[in-house]
């Protein structure tokens, strides 16, 4: 699968480091030629020595360490794919500030490659403010990213921040240097996030919705040559390259969006989490606070899925999707088949690396065919499944 193929490995210090040493042979079996770099701190975890044996190639560690080549541009041009593996949270940091002060922070800068990033750091690291903000800008800017998992880390807790195992790092770099285009020519159509139901002009009812789900389909979608639109909810998430992005706040502003953009889309994914309740008389001022309290008359809003299951064209795709709090496959399917979807996506949003703001989901698929059930993935690894169904739903 990557015979041929040039890459280069940057190691950075983190305990995973040694996860790279088996990264590095399975490149090798897969026929790669790999050049390895380090940081210095890289190298009080894993030796030099280890990567050359390895991989058969002198190890590079410093910028002047020999005089005949300017090592930086030579890994630069050497490179069909950079992978960092372990990436720290300095190491991504740098990357987003454009700082080049090492080998490894200044070949990224020069890479015309594509790059693959697996995060690597202790779980409170990684959910830092910096640090999710630095990696959505680096996304934003065209960088991929493979993990973090969730799972027992070097300082005894178990959460996200583990780095990815080199059987995911080694399938996110087949993906990236073979790109597969099996959804070129399709228009797709997906939405995200939560809405917004205003109470009065400072309050709204909403829920814990994040998107992520969501923009994850965009990502895989685009990534295998889709035509992709999304109709997002509020989310702090950073727009996918792309993609024609609609921005809308309430349930109804969704509504009107995707029932219009349904009429030229091939597949339409409804990801998102439009709120089920609006209220009924929104006032025009602030409620003023009092010791009665306050009540709110509810009423249903329009359910989206269902209405474009009724209006669906023959060899249009409709997938559903059913966050609950139990994981009943009969009712999901009972779910799928009111809105007359192709496919309902199920996930329990109490059970652990499934619920909202997470980069993990454990979905169970029902269809026609039945129901199939998947372990916990990474949101993307879900997103190219659910595509993958969808292309089989659309041969079959």
């Amino acid at each position: 699968m990557l015979k041929g193929k040039h890459i280069v490995l940057a190691v950075t210090g983190g305990i995973a480091a040694y996860k790279s040493c088996e990264l590095v042979r399975l490149y090798k079996k897969q026929g790669a030629q790999v050049r390895v770099m380090m940081t210095k701190s890289a190298e009080h975890f894993v030796t030099p020595m280890t990567f050359e044996t390895l991989s058969g190639e002198r190890v590079s560690r410093d910028m002047f360490e020999y005089s005949w080549e300017i090592e930086h541009i030579s890994l630069a041009k050497f490179a069909d794919l950079c992978v960092i593996a372990p990436a720290t949270a300095n190491m991504l940091a740098k990357i987003r500030a454009g700082i080049a002060d090492d080998l490894v922070s200044t070949s990224v800068m020069a890479m015309p490659c594509p790059v693959l990033i697996a995060p690597a750091m202790n779980t409170v690291m990684w959910k830092s403010a910096a640090t999710r903000e630095n990696a959505e800008v680096l996304k934003q800017r065209g960088f991929a990213f493979v993990g973090p998992g969730r799972g027992d880390l070097a300082c005894g807790d178990s959460d996200e921040g583990r780095m990815s195992e080199p059987e995911e790092i080694l399938k996110a770099t087949v993906a990236l240097l073979n790109p597969i285009h099996d959804l070129a020519g399709l228009n797709i159509l997906v939405t995200a996030g939560a809405t917004r139901e205003m109470i009065d002009p400072v309050r709204f009812l909403s829920n814990r919705s994040t998107g992520k789900m969501g923009y994850a389909i965009c990502e895989a979608a685009l990534a295998r040559g889709a035509n992709v639109r999304l109709v997002s909810g509020k989310t702090e998430l950073q727009k996918p390259v792309g993609a024609e992005v609609y921005d809308v706040l309430s349930t109804q502003d969704m509504y009107d969006a995707v029932t219009e953009l349904a009429k030229s889309s091939d597949v339409v994914i409804q990801a998102a989490a439009p709120a089920d309740f609006t209220v009924e008389n929104v006032s025009g001022q602030k409620i003023k606070k009092t010791g009665n309290g306050m009540t709110l008359k509810l009423v249903n809003t329009k359910d989206i899925a269902k209405a474009i299951g009724a209006a669906k064209r023959e060899n249009q795709t409709l997938v559903a999707f059913a966050a609950e709090t139990d994981a009943s496959v009969e009712k999901a399917d009972t779910k799928r088949k009111s809105k007359n979807a192709d496919l309902i996506v199920l996930n329990d949003v109490t059970a652990q690396g499934a619920g909202f703001g997470v980069d993990t989901n454990i979905v169970t698929m029902i269809s026609d065919e039945g129901a199939k059930s998947y372990p916990l993935m990474t949101k993307r690894d879900v997103a190219d499944a659910i595509l993958d169904e969808v292309l089989r739903i659309r041969k079959g």
